[in-house]
């Protein structure tokens, strides 16, 4: 009976070892919030910290180009450093752009990365029609950061970057004429006289086309991921904005019944849309040039957090993001970031 009570006691040592294997004990974890009060009296309102274990923040940033103005961009890089986002996020106009000549392109984009690899976070690049102009622009985008449009997802958050210069491309090289003899305009009679131009009354000159194969790639990439926390949709130009444009309708409804919010830009002034019940934000500028007629036109930085109560947006001035010193980063001070369409 002992020999047995031995051999029991042994084989219970053996599976007890066996089962902490490869595991260290560990001291438990001290609590997150800690004080000497005993009593009900606390000078605090509550003790629900808003700490979710999957809340996330990212950035996004706007027209950068369009009239670039000199400095503003290198300051949101730095002003983004200090607000520590986990990713960071544009709408499109990194570059110049506008031209078929892959030096300078290649130089333009240089330019963008050197500033850019300046922010902690990574940062997602997304086309706008002063980055994807016309097709040779289109291949040196894919050879420098492969496709045009895709998607990603970020701890259960689907990510759609659209690319709304998708037209065929005989059509972009007609675009692509016509604009630069409507930037020939401007340059000689003022932005007035632009109005009167064969671009500037196209629907390409202010909304985007969808092409049939992206709808599709994200129709699938909508019903490969059925059960995400929220989706952004990212884009240029307003895609809905036009008559014609099926494709992104055909977006827009495999998106129907889940949380979105679409995010574009282009027209360099901030406002809020309403369709279908969702959120259709265009930005501001983050150094592009501004209109004395637009009245929401301001450089800016957008901050959204994503828990599991939704998507909380918040819209920073550039003005008014200042580090310790008290001053804008990159005497930033001596840059004007608002009202920047007068003299």
């Amino acid at each position: 009976m002992n020999k047995l009570r031995h051999v029991s006691l042994l084989l219970g040592v053996l599976i007890f070892i066996s089962a902490c294997a490869g595991h260290t004990p560990t001291e438990p974890e001290s609590p997150v919030f800690q004080h000497d009060f005993t009593g009900s009296a606390v000078p605090w309102t509550h003790s629900n910290f808003d700490a979710e274990s999957e809340k996330f923040t990212f950035a996004l940033f706007s027209d950068l180009t369009g009239g670039e103005r000199d400095g503003v961009f290198a300051i949101a890089v730095e002003q983004l450093r200090l607000l520590r986002p986990e990713l960071i996020v544009s709408v499109g106009d990194l570059i110049d752009g506008g031209t078929v000549d892959h030096e300078q392109l290649e130089r333009e984009w240089d330019l963008f990365d050197e500033r850019a690899n300046r922010a902690r976070a990574p940062v997602f690049h997304v086309g706008g029609n002063h980055d994807l102009t016309n097709p040779d622009m289109w291949e040196v985008w894919e050879a420098r950061y492969g496709k045009r449009h895709y998607h990603f997802v970020y701890k259960n958050v689907l990510f759609l970057v659209l690319d709304t210069e998708d037209n065929p491309a005989e059509f972009q090289k007609y675009l692509h004429e016509i604009r630069l003899e409507t930037i020939r305009v401007i340059e000689s009679e003022g932005w007035e006289a632009a109005s009167k131009t064969e671009y500037a009354n196209l629907p390409e000159a202010t909304s985007g086309r969808i092409g049939a194969g992206q709808a599709a790639y994200f129709r699938n990439v909508i019903g490969q991921h059925p059960d995400v926390r929220w989706t952004f949709v990212l884009m240029h130009k307003a895609a809905w904005e036009r008559q014609d444009e099926e494709n992104f309708s055909s977006i827009e409804t495999a998106l129907s019944g889940r949380p979105y919010t679409v995010f574009h830009g282009h027209l360099h002034s901030y406002q809020l849309q309403q369709r279908h019940g969702r959120d259709y934000i265009r930005l501001g500028t983050t150094g592009g040039s501004h209109s004395a007629k637009a009245v929401m036109a301001v450089d800016h930085v957008t901050l959204v957090t994503v828990s599991d109560t939704g998507a909380d947006i918040a819209n920073l001035r550039m003005s008014g993001i200042f580090d310790k010193t008290g001053k804008i980063p990159l005497d930033g001070e001596e840059t004007c970031l608002e009202d920047c369409s007068k003299p």
